[in-house]
């Protein structure tokens, strides 16, 4: 029988990993761009699955909070599928982040990857959110006339509790799960992270007849897409509420200097389709995510 060992990625490992990484869909594969960040992240552990010593699967495990563990990278040679080998990466990375003190672990798949579902599902994880990703260009006309109590207000630290207040009755909060989004990775939404993203400006209030109605977390990124605004959170009172917040984000495109509004939306018709009628463009692509108790 083969021999099958799950271990801490080597520099050497490299090149023959390289290999089974490079064309996993159509445009290619990140694993090249992240792998020395990857090997190196003290936060982190990328582990490397080898069969008679030989480099054919990959996964990598890292801590976004004290109790928080994301696993995300796994990967297998197509030679060597179906030996048992993604649940040996899940595992060791689940242990790892006990290790560090996690107290919960998550990860994402797309919706269409069956044999990843099954996997996961098999390991005892549970779906707690999806998104859909949504895309959408600078508005067009200008939209200076629009009633003041349609556009948004960036948040300061005196709205906090209202925030959390606000989130605690929302309808959408558990349905996706609490959490937001940013570069593929999903994050408990807590007082913590809240405090974070008022304080970089990422927290869009919509206010109408003296009240919270909605609100938005996005922040500015930039890449090889050019910058531009990331929206991870999105909520209203109301369907209106939400279409007004997508459509102020477009309108600030501008005045913040980036090409487009990149959106993980939840994976809701009502939300989704209020979307699409203000000229988001869906990829095609919906991700689920999944989370696992570590106590």
């Amino acid at each position: 029988m083969p021999h099958i060992e799950v271990r801490p990625a080597q520099a050497e490992d490299h090149d023959t990993v390289l290999k089974f990484c490079s064309n996993t869909w159509e445009w290619g594969d990140y694993i090249e761009r992240v792998w020395d960040d990857w090997l190196h992240n003290p936060d982190g552990r990328l582990f490397v699955a080898t069969v008679d010593d030989r480099p054919v699967g990959i996964s990598h495990m890292r801590m976004l909070s004290s109790t928080e563990a994301w696993i995300e990278g796994l990967r297998v040679d197509p030679e060597y599928r179906r030996m048992g080998l993604a649940r040996a990466l899940d595992e060791a990375a689940l242990v790892e982040g006990m290790r560090r003190g996690a107290t919960l672990a998550r990860l994402m798949t797309e919706s269409r990857n069956a044999r990843s579902i099954e996997i996961i599902e098999r390991g005892h994880m549970r779906r707690v959110g999806a998104f859909a990703f949504y895309t959408a260009p600078p508005l067009t006309i200008s939209s200076e006339k629009r009633p003041v109590q349609e556009k948004t207000q960036l948040a300061t630290l005196d709205d906090l509790d209202e925030i959390i207040d606000y989130l605690n009755v929302s309808n959408v909060f558990p349905a996706v799960g609490g959490l937001y989004y940013a570069s593929y990775t999903a994050y408990s939404i807590t007082a913590e992270l809240l405090e974070a993203r008022i304080a970089d400006q990422s927290v869009y209030l919509l206010r109408r007849w003296d009240r919270l109605d909605g609100l938005a977390i996005a922040e500015l990124r930039g890449g090889g897409a050019g910058k531009y605004l990331s929206l991870g959170y999105i909520d209203g009172t109301a369907i209106e509420a939400i279409s007004l917040i997508a459509y102020d984000l477009r309108r600030r495109l501008s005045e913040l200097g980036v090409e487009a509004v990149r959106a993980y939306v939840p994976d809701l018709v009502l939300v989704r389709d209020v979307l699409s009628g203000i000229e988001y463009e869906w990829d095609g692509s919906v991700f689920y995510t999944y989370e696992q108790s570590l106590v």
